[in-house]
């Protein structure tokens, strides 16, 4: 297990080493563009492109041919606020302190000392805009706690959590902090049009931009336009009900890749598709899934909340002309932090170096490398029925309680339905698991440490004695 130190270093090497494949990718004085668009609850099983035989996703499976699918592409967490403050900082959530979920009025955010790479690219020259949820504030829309143009968007239309009352004719919109009122139509598709707006007439022409598609769907309450549900002849409402909002989600999806073409802005944009955690919904007594939540993880155990697959393993795609291959699919594990990494070195922007990176730079594996990750893989959710930690290192696997005590271990590429718990038979590999994850783990609360001790972010910033 390597130590803080060397992991700063190699890390520092990585992102060397991806700055001069961006510089020899690029044209000369030409910085690219980026989109990241972010699913709901949205499963590993629940596209096309990704096995499912019935879901319709046609965009995403051109998209999908078009660049470079991930066959083990992780969110952060098993729930969707700390995944979401992964994307934005590079950080793994308990390191940014966004540690579970936040419902509406919660102290909980994802804090102003906390850098995003919007911060980091609107610095270099870049054009910003987040468009649908949010979800790293409870204090939505208020001066109590940071919003999105405090973490670096130029422009922004978004919800604190979930559209509201359902993803039909949501009301619960701001605008650049005004409230947008009443919206007609259906929540991924109104985000995905707003995108293409900015895109055509509000962004800065010369800009290069950066552009963040976070959709509600698949999340609950699901309410899906009756031309997508009419794609699937069934009598089962609620299946047809969520197999029509993914539809929906695959068709706002288009609707953001078609504004781009029509700019011509298509072949100097990075764009990434994922989701935020597995897919919602426990089965019933008899093992099926009932009301709207039929989202699939493909054959992987556990569901969102878990730290089994199911519930952190999500879709991962990536299009960006001319350097990543149309077509290709990768096994390398990557996860959402990594987007963070990613970006900085495409862009040419140096990284905060005055804290830990848990992103690794995925440029290499573009170009079909093998990726040296610096930091293991690692998730926690407190929400989480059955282990709550979770670590992996190449193959292998380990899950543990909160205290630490209790293990499991798996060998993913073996066994990636995790059936066979190699706790007891591996005692050697288990024991350099623990290691790494009890490192992992003490490295986080050393530098969380002092945080009680900072001033208190549910007030405003004036009332703090400090500049917002």
């Amino acid at each position: 297990m390597k130590s803080s130190a060397t992991w700063i270093t190699t890390l520092a090497v990585l992102a060397a080493l991806g700055l001069s494949a961006a510089a020899q990718n690029s044209a000369p004085g030409v910085k690219p563009n980026f989109v990241v668009f972010l699913a709901d609850d949205l499963g590993w099983g629940d596209l096309a492109c990704y096995g499912h035989p019935a879901i319709r996703t046609p965009n995403l499976d051109r998209f999908a041919a078009q660049g470079m699918r991930f066959t083990q592409c992780y969110a952060a967490s098993g729930v969707c606020s700390p995944s979401r403050s992964a994307i934005l900082t590079g950080r793994t959530p308990y390191r940014n302190g966004v540690t579970n979920w936040i419902p509406d009025g919660n102290a909980l955010h994802l804090r102003r000392s906390e850098i995003t790479i919007a911060t980091l690219l609107r610095q270099h020259g870049y054009a910003t805009c987040h468009v649908g949820k949010w979800h790293l504030n409870g204090k939505f829309n208020s001066p109590a706690q940071p919003q999105p143009n405090d973490h670096g968007f130029d422009y922004w239309l978004a919800t604190q959590n979930n559209a509201a009352p359902s993803h039909k004719d949501p009301s619960n919109f701001v605008r650049n902090g005004t409230p947008a009122g009443k919206l007609e139509g259906y929540s991924a598709v109104l985000v995905a049009e707003e995108a293409a707006d900015w895109l055509k007439n509000k962004r800065g022409k010369e800009q290069p931009f950066y552009l963040q598609v976070w959709t509600h769907e698949p999340h609950l309450p699901i309410e899906s336009d009756p031309e997508f549900q009419s794609l699937y002849q069934t009598e089962d409402e609620g299946l047809k009900q969520h197999h029509g909002d993914v539809t929906q989600l695959d068709h706002a999806f288009g609707v953001v890749m078609k504004a781009l073409e029509e700019l011509k802005l298509a072949e100097n944009t990075f764009v990434i598709f994922t989701s935020d955690n597995g897919p919602e919904g426990r089965p019933n007594k008899d093992g099926q899934l009932t009301q709207r939540t039929r989202g699939s993880t493909g054959g992987l155990r556990g569901r969102k909340r878990d730290m089994y697959e199911g519930g952190i393993r999500v879709p991962g795609i990536v299009r960006w002309p001319g350097r990543v291959k149309p077509g290709t699919v990768s096994e390398v594990p990557v996860v959402g932090s990594d987007i963070f990494t990613t970006i900085g070195a495409m862009a040419g922007v140096k990284l905060p170096a005055d804290r830990t990176i848990d992103g690794a730079n995925l440029l290499p594996v573009f170009e079909g490398q093998s990726l040296q990750r610096a930091i293991p893989l690692y998730w926690r959710c407190v929400l989480a029925q059955g282990p709550e930690m979770a670590l992996r290192d190449g193959d292998w696997k380990i899950l543990a309680d909160a205290k630490l005590t209790k293990f499991e271990l798996y060998n993913i590429k073996a066994d990636w339905q995790e059936k066979d718990n190699l706790a007891a038979g591996q005692p050697a590999r288990l024991e350099e698991l623990k290691r790494e994850l009890v490192e992992v783990v003490a490295g986080i609360r050393k530098e969380t440490a002092g945080r009680e001790g900072e001033p208190d972010e549910s007030q405003p910033a004036k009332k703090r004695g400090r500049s917002p």
